[in-house]
């Protein structure tokens, strides 16, 4: 909800490549903006049980994640978007949204080593069907964030989250830029 309890809530943008950690991140995100977590992973299975990935697909996702933002953010409720957003389109898509009915818009990249990130794909066991193999694909694919992407983040800036280390370390970053 809006800081002050009325007009609309916040967005945040939890984006970065598979498995580095976004929803841990977007997970202490929302406890600091009093938001409700949407990711894709949960909307492309509720839209499309058995996924391929295909492009039109990725797209119906993203316009219903977007559209469930816009809805719930107009309504005074804070969100933070928990996806990958390797296509700059879509954090524009985002940014466009929030323009027209957040408070306010953030983009918090989350970046982390690769053996990490290999080593917790490895381990993980949750509703991302995204392996190493997919981590390498989107990591030659990512649309680099750049200025546009920084403009339309809080204050001008993109808050960038290392998760290579443990979860307090994670989370005291996250503290910091959203204190």
């Amino acid at each position: 909800m809006s800081l002050d309890g009325s007009g609309p809530g916040d967005l945040v943008v939890v984006c970065g490549l598979p498995g580095v950690g976004k929803t841990t991140v977007a997970e202490r995100v929302a406890e600091h903006v009093d938001g409700r977590i949407l990711r894709t992973d949960v909307i492309r299975k509720e839209l499309f049980p058995e996924p391929t990935y295909a492009a039109e697909e990725t797209e119906a996702v993203y316009e219903e994640l977007l559209d469930r933002a816009r809805a719930r953010v107009a309504d005074g409720e804070s969100v933070v978007l928990d996806a990958t957003f390797a296509d700059e389109r879509f954090r524009a898509a985002a940014s466009e949204t929030a323009e027209r009915a957040a408070a306010r818009f953030a983009l918090v990249k989350v970046e982390c080593e690769e053996s990490v990130v290999e080593e917790r794909i490895r381990r993980r066991d949750g509703i991302s069907d995204a392996d190493f193999d997919v981590h390498l694909h989107f990591k030659e694919t990512f649309d680099r964030i750049d200025a546009d992407d920084a403009a339309r983040g809080t204050d001008g800036d993109v808050v960038v989250v290392d998760n290579s280390g443990d979860e307090a370390e994670t989370r005291a970053q996250v503290d910091v830029a959203f204190e």
